[in-house]
């Protein structure tokens, strides 16, 4: 996670930075991101509502779930990507994307900087 993402998410659950980041987040190595169910190993804003699971932070999730299922690991192979279908009921379920689609939200990484233009012309 970049700290952009970090900032907008904690501003996104009306929290501190230093709040957020000890409650949410760890490091892996070199990377930062955000700590996941004990139980399921998924992400601790993936929770159960009345029409399954839904992500409670989606206007403001960081571009690692904004590309998912579109991770080089799930695109090596079918059988990788039939891997990532059993785990997320939502992929194959919409509509098609071209690789030119694909590839524009895989390296969509500053997704924050509309997110802020947004805001920025909202306030005027």
């Amino acid at each position: 996670m970049t700290k952009p993402e970090i900032k907008l998410i904690a501003e996104h659950l009306e929290m501190t930075e230093p709040e957020f980041r000890k409650k949410y987040i760890r490091r892996v190595g070199f990377r930062t991101t955000i700590v996941e169910d004990k139980g399921t190993k998924d992400c601790i804003f993936l929770q159960k509502g009345k029409r399954g699971r839904t992500c409670v932070i989606y206007p403001v999730r960081p571009n690692q779930c904004r590309t998912w299922p579109f991770w080089s690991a799930n695109l090596k192979s079918p059988v990788e990507w039939n891997n990532a279908v059993k785990k997320c009921i939502g992929i194959n379920r919409n509509r098609f994307h071209s690789f030119e689609e694909i590839e524009k939200i895989r390296k969509s990484n500053k997704w924050w900087l509309k997110v802020k233009k947004q805001r920025s012309s909202s306030k005027k």
